[in-house]
């Protein structure tokens, strides 16, 4: 069957046409600088064809326009007519405490999508943006809207809760969401097919590592623990990222600054720190491997840093599940950069890691990067949120 799935941003919309059975792109692309001067759509297809057209995109319905009719193109098209595509598959960011699955789209779930606006105020708009626009021109296909945080609603309220008063909770929703959840329940299901055992018999850790990284631990299929809290800026220090910091960190930078508003330390902290903050070189991990290999001090302090996170975050789990079967890397510098991996993987020989350094240094694609007498089994799987979104989708319309 064929699924669309869409991703929206503020100012952008991602989308894919997927067959749900095997994954099988048929076309992809991007609608940027939507409702900014300068708007244009980027277009790909299974046949090697791509194009790039500049195109006026007020909104999000132009956008969404112009996928349509790119998909149907004479030239470039993939579908004949727009009833080839059984439904439509949303990435939501957050759908707070309301949803632990995906589900379909109606009046009561977009309300619950606007409800949620106040913990992604930069996200959820966008992604109601990317539904409404949908509806209004595919009115009769249904849709699906899949959340980053429903995978991570299965943990246990003391992993979730913050040691505050309980009335915030209670008001207002703080505590402990967790992000990339479509990507570690992707990754944790692949890991336990390619061990041919069942999730439910299965420890894992998964490292969803990245320009914006977090960390979950998959007990028996299901989520028990994540890095990423109320927002993704908690956890490991990401690219601009902080990760998780003494809260006093913060009323002290504005004592010692007092021109500083909470708006600035709130970017400083989102935009500024992590590895562009430590290093002084930038976010891309690629650029400061480069300027490691050539001895910068900080670019070396910023990936020790880094790597120290992820491998604390890891023995954590590992003893918050009470074992470890399986490390996953996945996702961006998870799945390409193996001087990060291995880094993460040293020095845990005495917790059941026997670690395949040659292996690793040569891994592309799908592999196991643990030696084949490793108790505790180290594998790189690509992740693919847009496959899981899709077959989500496909299960939920029942289209056969």
């Amino acid at each position: 069957m064929k699924i669309l799935v869409i991703n929206a941003g503020s100012s952008s919309l991602k989308y894919q046409l997927m067959r749900s059975e095997d994954g099988h792109v048929y076309a992809k692309g991007l609608c940027e600088r939507i409702s900014i001067d300068g708007s244009r759509i980027i277009y790909k297809n299974d046949r090697g064809q791509e194009f790039t057209q500049d195109m006026p995109m007020p909104t999000h319905a132009e956008a969404m326009q112009a996928v349509l009719d790119a998909l149907q193109s004479a030239e470039h098209g993939v579908v004949k007519s727009l009833q080839e595509i059984d439904a439509i598959g949303h990435r939501v960011v957050h759908g707070g405490e309301k949803f632990n699955k995906s589900v379909l789209i109606d009046q009561e779930v977009l309300k619950a999508i606007e409800d949620c606006i106040p913990l992604a105020p930069l996200h959820n708009p966008a992604n109601l943006l990317g539904i409404k626009a949908c509806r209004k021109i595919l009115p009769n296909v249904p849709q699906v809207a899949v959340f980053d945080t429903a995978f991570h609603q299965t943990m246990p309220a003391c992993a979730y809760m913050y040691g505050v008063p309980y009335k915030y909770y209670e008001k207002y929703g703080v505590r402990r969401y967790g992000f990339h959840g479509t990507s570690h329940q992707f990754v944790s299901e692949q890991a336990a097919e390619y061990l041919h055992k069942s999730p439910k018999d299965l420890k894992i850790v998964t490292c969803h590592l990245g320009n914006g990284s977090s960390l979950a631990a998959v007990k028996n299929g299901v989520c028990v623990d994540t890095s990423m809290g109320l927002t993704p800026l908690a956890g490991v220090p990401m690219g601009t990222r902080s990760g998780d910091i003494d809260p006093a960190v913060i009323k002290y930078m504005m004592d010692c600054e007092p021109d500083l508003s909470i708006k600035d330390v709130d970017r400083i902290l989102n935009k500024e720190s992590g590895m562009l903050g430590i290093s002084g070189i930038g976010s891309d991990f690629r650029d400061l491997g480069t300027a490691k290999d050539k001895g910068d001090k900080r670019a070396t302090l910023a990936l020790a840093m880094f790597a120290y996170a992820v491998r604390k975050y890891i023995g954590a789990y590992a003893f918050a599940m009470g074992g470890l079967d399986c490390i996953v890397f996945t996702a961006g510098v998870g799945e390409h950069d193996a001087d990060v991996r291995e880094m993460v993987c040293l020095g845990l020989e005495n917790f059941g890691v026997q670690f395949d350094s040659a292996k690793n240094a040569k891994t592309h694609g799908l592999a196991e990067i643990s030696l084949p007498t490793s108790r505790v089994k180290v594998l790189v799987i690509p992740t693919n949120e847009e496959l899981r979104i899709a077959q989500d989708t496909a299960k939920l319309v029942n289209v056969k």
